[in-house]
């Protein structure tokens, strides 16, 4: 089977959980470092999925990678060659698949809970999780491109989660570890100062219980990750 690509954004904002995954499935993957100036692939017809990952910047900053990615996400879709987003991965999924981006009503910081949608293609994802608490880390949001479905919210944004076909964009951030969180939180310390509201967490209180609640997190993942890799491009069936 062809390999999984995985796109970074940033240096910390790897594939975290999501790696680990793929390999406890023994699925190949790469990584694409976009951070690091590596191209964006001009076809999606050497992987059997594509998954992006988060980063600082806005889908609508004039960054030279950006048009390529939104060109190599449509072509995807096209394909039918899985796309999965995360955070900024779900909000270039919507932009590419003519949805918008913009700013949230408020920034999202820290560990909240995401209310699954009561629906048959939400459970068909989530299974019998009805709710959760994530992990957040954004200041804008996206538009539900056409065809898609909402499958999760939050109290602080609406469209936590999207699927259009054997496509997933995930506003919130399944793919954390421990050590991923603690070292957002030491780069990120100048905006947790900067920022007061309800929906954003100082430092102790987003690392307080991390490892309990990274669990239970990278739990709902794998459910939804399960769900992602059955429609992987030529995946042999058992």
């Amino acid at each position: 089977m062809k390999p999984v690509v995985i796109f970074r954004h940033s240096p910390g904002e790897g594939p975290g959980y999501f790696a680990s995954y793929l390999e406890r499935k023994r699925i190949a993957w790469k990584m694409v470092k976009v951070d690091a100036g590596e191209a964006v692939p001009a076809s999606a017809g050497e992987y059997s999925g594509l998954a992006f990952m988060g980063g600082p910047m806005s889908v609508n900053d004039d960054l030279p990678w950006i048009p390529a990615t939104l060109r190599l996400i449509r072509a995807a879709v096209e394909a039918g060659v899985p796309v999965l987003g995360h955070c900024l991965g779900a909000q270039l999924m919507s932009k590419a698949l003519g949805g918008t981006v913009g700013p949230n009503p408020v920034k999202e910081i820290g560990w909240g809970r995401v209310d699954v949608a009561d629906s048959a293609l939400a459970r068909a994802w989530f299974g019998d999780t009805r709710s959760f608490l994530s992990f957040h880390w954004h200041g804008e949001t996206y538009s539900l491109p056409p065809g898609a479905e909402c499958i999760a919210s939050s109290p602080y944004c609406a469209n936590q989660a999207f699927v259009l076909e054997r496509h997933l964009g995930m506003q919130c951030h399944v793919e954390m570890t421990p050590e991923m969180v603690s070292a957002w939180c030491e780069s990120g310390k100048e905006e947790l100062a900067r920022c007061a509201c309800p929906a954003v967490q100082d430092a102790r209180e987003i690392q307080a219980h991390l490892q309990p609640r990274v669990v239970a997190l990278n739990a709902v993942a794998a459910r939804l990750y399960d769900r992602w890799i059955d429609g992987l491009k030529d995946r042999p069936r058992s």
